[in-house]
């Protein structure tokens, strides 16, 4: 392993949401990917930089040219992990969370009777809103995980049908360092349930005296989870991929993270160890904006976002630039009383910007090649917008819908894709747990006139070992032969 990298990675709490997924050059003067964008003269914005897209013809995609995917060194790191903890078990898990998170950890399963003590200790207002929320969310997903529609043909002597089972085993991961999450506990955990998982388990990084935030344990008992243990980072993916001493290895892999977990997770997927939900890594928001969307409203709700640290992004688009003047005075103001303003500032430097665009056209047209994991259309009449969205993890209409409503308490999944994978991934939902199994049964009349139909295929691809197979059924069996 090279020292620079494990230097660069300090420990898990240290990682806290705070790696770049890609270069902040293409927000400077002067970059490659600039010379279609037009920064505006003499504005020197105090915490996010301004765009103007407004005169420029140039298609979507090379309006806003930003960086897909983690850094080369963070897929590194994230895969020396993987293969420290493949090959070292439980052994590589300590020496990493004392490494990443400055603890020793013995037992890294929280017990269970500690789990069920932490729902009791709890403040009651503060149980009664997670149990509030989990019910709204299990409501929501209860819709999508109802027994699907019947599918399938029965004709010419051949019926194709489909089964619907769980897969056996669920690993949610939760992230911590700087603050505790216990929402993406029920958001991952309770799609999990309802899609019918026998064993579900959660992965969360350990605080500096090495357990888990009590309200994190609430929300896994409000949950319904099964093991909860006191690992993080890119080494509680490989822990729930590959299997250790102490965790069994789990079948699918849900839950927001870090740049470090989000290489992780791509890295068991694309090998076919695991499946996941999407490249859920650091938070997005756009919002688009008209004249008469409230400043400070919209200010807050991007100071919200980048509130997760850096690594994120949180962009405005508005053809209005007085409203973007106005947006900018309030970020100002709210980024200097904000509890967590170093992260928020980091955030908005490399991930903050303010686009000035030409009309609702163009900014539909850098929203969909923007992709973003949050949408917000904090415009007069949002709905007419809502059809042009192509590329988004959620989508919030008008000025009354924070993106933090869905984050908590909506009901839809606040797990959404990142990184503009939104492109082609979805939000976490029960789907993500089963599994679509086909069954196909054929008469003696189906395979011998559809058995000659597929040989026929089957020849012209050189396949006569396939072609053979259905000749044989085709002319029928000898009398009392099975």
């Amino acid at each position: 392993m090279r020292s620079s990298i494990w230097d660069e990675r300090l420990d898990n709490s240290a990682e806290l949401d705070a790696v770049l997924m890609g270069s902040a050059c293409m927000f400077e003067p002067g970059c490659a990917n600039s010379a279609n964008i037009h920064y505006v003269p003499g504005y020197d914005a105090a915490v996010i930089s301004r765009v103007d897209l407004r005169s420029s013809d140039a298609d979507a995609h090379a309006l806003v040219d930003l960086p897909q995917g983690e850094s080369a060194a963070i897929a590194e790191s994230a895969s020396e992990v993987l293969a420290l903890v493949r090959q070292q078990g439980d052994a590589a898990l300590r020496e990493l969370t004392e490494r990443f998170d400055g603890v020793n950890i013995d037992e890294f399963r929280v017990p269970a009777p500690e789990v069920s003590a932490a729902l009791a200790s709890i403040d009651p207002e503060l149980r009664t809103a997670l149990e509030r929320a989990a019910a709204r969310i299990r409501e929501y997903h209860e819709q999508q995980g109802a027994v699907p529609t019947a599918v399938g043909i029965d004709r010419d002597g051949i019926s194709v049908t489909e089964v619907v089972v769980p897969v056996n085993r669920v690993g949610c991961y939760v992230p911590g360092g700087l603050a505790v999450y216990p929402s993406s506990v029920l958001m991952t955990v309770i799609p999990a349930r309802v899609a019918g998982v026998p064993e579900v388990v959660l992965c969360v990084p350990p605080g500096s005296d090495g357990r888990v935030p009590a309200v994190t344990l609430a929300a896994a008992a409000i949950a319904g989870v099964d093991e909860v243990y006191r690992v993080g980072g890119s080494q509680a993916i490989a822990a729930m991929a590959y299997g250790t001493e102490s965790i069994a290895a789990v079948d699918v892999i849900v839950g927001p993270g870090n740049a470090y977990v989000s290489a992780a997770k791509r890295e068991v997927a694309g090998a076919g160890i695991v499946g996941i939900e999407s490249p859920a890594g650091p938070s997005e928001l756009v919002v688009v904006a008209d004249a008469d969307a409230p400043a400070d409203w919209i200010a807050g709700d991007l100071v919200a976002q980048a509130e997760h640290g850096p690594g994120g992004r949180a962009i405005l688009v508005t053809w209005d630039a007085a409203l973007a003047d106005a947006v900018d005075r309030e970020l100002t103001k709210q980024v200097e009383n904000a509890s967590r303003m170093s992260e928020i500032a980091s955030t908005l430097e490399t991930g903050g910007l303010s686009l000035l665009v030409r009309d609702e056209e163009q900014a539909m047209a850098v929203v969909n090649q923007l992709a973003p994991e949050h949408l917000e259309l904090v415009v007069n009449d949002p709905e007419t917008l809502v059809g042009k969205v192509r590329n988004a993890g959620a989508v919030f209409l008008g000025a009354q819908t924070p993106t933090a409503l869905g984050d908590y308490v909506a009901g839809a999944n606040h797990v959404l894709p990142t990184g503009r994978s939104a492109r082609f991934a979805s939000a976490l939902r029960v789907d993500n747990f089963r599994k679509h199994i086909h069954i196909v049964r054929a008469t003696d009349g189906g395979v011998r006139e559809l058995g000659a139909v597929g040989a026929v295929i089957a020849r012209a691809e050189g396949l006569d070992a396939h072609a053979l197979s259905l000749e044989m059924r085709s002319v029928g069996r000898p009398e009392g032969k099975v």
